[in-house]
């Protein structure tokens, strides 16, 4: 069974980055899968930001994209996203998500709070 694991700093001031982890257990992060960053503001819906696939192929929202990177430690079995130029906007729970056809895992998110 796999797990997944996020963690991050918390709090962050604006025009700082989020530099958020996600460890992964119970399965290697290079066979087979899609791993997703997917947050989800107070009191709004989820947002899709990204994945990094097996092959190390990443994808991110064109919303975010100029702000956005995704990457992976293939050694530690661990996705990495980071989010640059943050505003309070950008507080929220931070979940990292298994993809292949369907979600078939989520951590269970790390908040992340931005104000000064």
């Amino acid at each position: 069974q796999v797990q997944l694991q996020e963690s991050g700093p918390g709090l962050v001031k604006p025009s700082q980055t989020i530099s958020l982890t996600c460890t992964v257990s119970g399965g290697s992060i290079s066979t087979g899968y899609c791993y997703n960053w997917i947050r989800q503001p107070p009191g709004k819906g989820l947002e899709w930001m990204g994945f990094i696939c097996s092959d190390g192929h990443t994808v991110s929202n064109p919303s975010l994209k100029s702000r956005t990177s995704i990457s992976r430690d293939t050694s530690k079995n661990q996705v990495s996203l980071q989010l640059s130029s943050v505003t309070p906007e950008d507080t929220a729970v931070y979940y990292c998500a298994q993809y292949s056809t369907i979600f078939a895992a989520w951590g269970q998110g790390t908040q992340v709070t931005v104000s000064s």
